[in-house]
């Protein structure tokens, strides 16, 4: 009898009080989350854009994501439980990442959290209808922004395009 592999464990938060912008990934990837650092795939644009946006004075190297602390930044995922993609994360999953992610938030009060994408922040709040950009409303008393997904699966934007998005978030920090 054969028993199913056993996923890697989930990534571990990059969370302090007091952070100015905490990113929420939908949920790790399971090769990030084997190696243990945050935005690992090689087709994922997050770094470069981070940097172009204006977030870090370089760009940060995967395995150098916990220095994000430094630049004010927090990383986090909405669901713990890493996939290949992001369509095999069921709504069960989001329901008990929300009372998480708020748990989360309570500890860390970050002014701002960003969703990498709507799927997340739409299953976590019951929306249906949500737009890109700032949100009228908070989530766990964070003001509330929401970006395209960097994943090299998001053929939807380019880098370019990603890159404005996040700097308008930039932009809005002051």
């Amino acid at each position: 009898m054969s028993h199913p592999a056993t996923p890697p464990p989930g990534l571990p938060d990059i969370l302090r009080p007091g952070l100015q912008v905490v990113f929420c990934g939908l949920n790790p990837g399971v090769d990030a989350a084997a190696a243990g650092h945050h935005f690992l795939g090689r087709g994922n644009r997050f770094w470069p854009v981070l940097h172009l946006a204006g977030f870090t004075p370089h760009q940060v190297a995967p395995q150098d994501d916990r220095s994000v602390l430094e630049f004010g930044l927090g990383l986090t995922a909405a669901v713990a439980r890493p996939t290949q993609r992001a369509d095999q994360v069921g709504a069960e999953e989001f329901a008990q990442g929300t009372a998480q992610l708020l748990h989360k938030l309570a500890l860390a009060r970050p002014q701002w959290i960003a969703f990498l994408g709507k799927a997340a922040y739409a299953a976590m709040t019951g929306r249906r209808q949500v737009d890109w950009g700032q949100q009228p409303e908070r989530f766990g008393g964070a003001r509330v922004w929401i970006l395209p997904n960097p994943s090299g699966l998001n053929r939807g934007y380019s880098k370019a395009q990603l890159v404005d998005a996040y700097a308008q978030l930039h932009r809005a920090l002051g």
